[in-house]
């Protein structure tokens, strides 16, 4: 048999530029597409979740930048059908209550027509062995540059004064499909929404930021959608895991999502108390 090599932690925690990826080729619903994914071993985590009527992705700082770089490079791509998935492997149960998330496809509208049949096939058989074809770079330049020209004009304000061309929100959409979380637009407003996951931490509330994934102004778009991140996102799943546990084992639990979350998200606050008071209890010396 083939040795596998281990995924370096330089690699997997890798955010920046010539961030390597895997490339796979499957056929769904009849069509040939090319998917993009991250490589096992991958730090970054994500989940998802709809609140008021809008779609979240969830993460940490580090997996907002992976999730800018992203769609950076994905508005350059060139290849019809090509489409980049953050599969099952890479997707936590959410921050809140802990119900499980939904894997994250990530479409160029210019390049990629994915039926809602294509995305049942990909959610139903992906990832599966042999289907991966290579390593490929995933090179986003410009995406620092502009970054840096996003936020020079943000602290000095002029911001307004510097005209652009408006971004193209035609067939952009943020929409649960079959099962996957599908964030679709054309390439120029990918750019826009890969700057605005870029910066989004620089106006930090408590250890929260977000960003819209909307279109631009006055333009109807089916876009509803938002990044949102956490600096202890990882504690926050595991709290919501073991408070979903304990509401879920009482005799008296509901048996309906929408009676079980609030249960949940008031029992949360216990949890978060009795592991502060774990870590402040004095050592056994005995």
């Amino acid at each position: 048999m083939p040795e596998h090599k281990r995924a370096r932690p330089s690699n997997t925690r890798q955010s920046g530029d010539r961030l390597k990826l895997h490339r796979h080729h499957l056929r769904a619903a009849g069509r040939d597409c090319t998917l993009i994914t991250l490589r096992p071993g991958t730090r970054a985590r994500f989940s998802t979740n709809f609140h008021h009527d809008t779609w979240h992705v969830l993460s940490d700082p580090h997996g907002a930048r992976l999730l800018s770089r992203l769609l950076w490079g994905l508005s350059f791509q060139r290849r019809p059908d090509t489409l980049v998935i953050i599969d099952r492997r890479f997707i936590d149960p959410n921050p809140f209550d802990a119900e499980q998330g939904d894997p994250i496809v990530l479409v160029p509208a210019d390049l990629t027509h994915l039926p809602a049949r294509a995305v049942q096939h990909l959610g139903r058989r992906f990832p599966r062995p042999g289907t991966r074809s290579g390593t490929v770079r995933w090179h986003t330049w410009g995406l620092d540059v502009a970054v840096d020209e996003w936020r020079t004009q943000q602290a000095d304000g002029t911001w307004w004064q510097r005209w652009r061309p408006t971004a193209d929100g035609r067939a952009a959409q943020v929409a649960r499909i079959n099962g996957l979380l599908t964030i679709r637009a054309r390439p120029s407003l990918l750019r826009v929404w890969a700057v605005y996951v870029a910066t989004m931490h620089d106006y930090e509330h408590k250890g929260m930021s977000y960003t819209e994934l909307d279109g631009p102004q006055w333009d109807p778009c089916r876009s509803d959608g938002e990044v949102q991140t956490f600096r202890d996102y990882h504690r926050r799943v595991s709290v919501a895991g073991i408070s979903r546990g304990e509401v879920l084992a009482a005799e008296d639990a509901p048996g309906t999502p929408a009676e079980l979350r609030p249960l949940i998200w008031r029992h949360n606050d216990t949890v978060r108390q009795r592991r502060t008071a774990i870590s402040r209890s004095p050592m056994d010396d005995g």
